[in-house]
């Protein structure tokens, strides 16, 4: 690409799901493309700084009572700081973040000082863009899962465009074998508890449907109907492709909430796709969707959208006794999303790096 095999540290984003999946396809994506991506796995070193400070606390409140557990921050930058040393002991071209909530800001700034190039994906836009727009104003460039935030960005970083979200050629795909002990739902979603998803779920009349709900869910703000649907905790994406395909109908829901609690702000606008929708229909499964602008362009018909818990109900009921139509409007979704991979992704990623690392301006595409 650049007369050398480019050499990337590909930073974790901390969490154990949905944005480590992002980091797993961008990873699988930069191989593909014969990159020599170096890892950082943030989630390990989280659970090495944890284990070796509270250690070093207990330690110290032995004869010091009053001393303070480590903070959140404390954990941060010592999962964080060995970024630094690998990028620079490995003489990587190039620091690609993923998500960057969870990695430390003050090692970001060090591996600028350090003359390194550092660039992240945001893959929480628009939920964490005040955050988000902190970390765009320290590093070289990056990209946005969310186009309505592009020109925000740019206030503070002209080398910022927009990177839409993917799917994964390892994992969602339609030729593996369906595993016959998984259960078989005639709706399914996996996902996490937003206080809007809550208020959805319990929203609806799920009388005489065999509904599954998977993910990190509080069964105690869930309606008697709804919490004895709750299946089991988080699950990795290769168990959820199996559900999305033994499933007749998947559910896209998006999320609102600014962060966690009853009280949590929500945003005003949205309208790009979430991993989720990319996955239901790379795994040809037929699926529901609450309304994004991006779903109509990439989707057209074959995704039907609803705007409230009663439009849905009527979609959720109307679909389920319309095999036929569910099977026809499913094998049409692989092809809406075959350019839509990681692989696919990578390869934008790698043509606006060479911009940055020749001089140029990134060109990522703009809402």
């Amino acid at each position: 690409m650049m007369g050398h095999r480019l050499r990337v540290l590909l930073a974790h984003p901390g969490a154990s799901w949905a944005t480590a999946d992002v980091f797993w396809g961008l990873f699988h994506g930069l191989k593909y493309h014969d990159v020599d991506v170096i890892p950082y796995r943030l989630d390990h070193r989280f659970e090495d700084a944890r284990a070796a400070l509270h250690y070093r606390w207990r330690r110290i409140k032995k004869t010091e009572p009053n001393a303070q557990p480590p903070n959140p921050a404390d954990l941060s930058y010592h999962a964080s700081i060995g970024a630094l040393e690998m990028a620079l002991r490995r003489h990587v071209d190039v620091v690609l973040v993923v998500s960057g909530m969870l990695l430390h800001p003050d090692v970001l700034i060090m591996m600028k000082q350090a003359g390194l190039r550092v660039v992240v994906l945001f893959t929480e836009s628009p939920y964490d863009h005040a955050s988000e727009m902190k970390v765009a104003a320290i590093v070289d460039g990056g990209w946005t899962n969310e186009r309505s935030v592009v020109s925000a960005f740019r206030t503070v970083n002209p080398h910022f465009g927009y990177l839409p979200h993917a799917w994964n050629p390892l994992v969602h795909r339609t030729d593996l074998p369906i595993d016959d002990s998984v259960p078989a739902h005639d709706v399914v979603f996996v996902g996490t508890s937003f206080r809007e998803r809550v208020r959805w779920f319990n929203s609806i009349d799920w009388t005489g449907i065999n509904f599954g709900l998977y993910g990190s869910w509080d069964k105690a703000k869930l309606n008697t109907h709804v919490r004895a649907c709750v299946r089991g905790g988080p699950i990795d994406n290769e168990r959820a492709v199996l559900l999305y395909r033994r499933a007749k109908i998947g559910l896209n829901l998006y999320r609102t909430s600014q962060g966690w609690g009853p009280h949590a702000p929500s945003i005003t606008h949205a309208e790009s796709l979430n991993p989720r929708a990319y996955e239901l229909a790379a795994c040809g499964t037929f699926f529901l969707s609450d309304h994004r602008q991006e779903s109509t362009e990439v989707f057209g018909e074959t995704v039907p959208m609803f705007r409230s818990p009663v439009e849905a109900a009527a979609l959720i009921r109307r679909w389920l006794a319309d095999e036929a139509g569910r099977a026809r409007m499913a094998a049409a979704l692989p092809a809406r999303v075959a350019e839509a991979s990681w692989i696919h992704r990578a390869k934008m990623v790698l043509g606006d790096l060479q911009q940055l690392l020749t001089g140029a301006v990134m060109t990522a595409r703009s809402a």
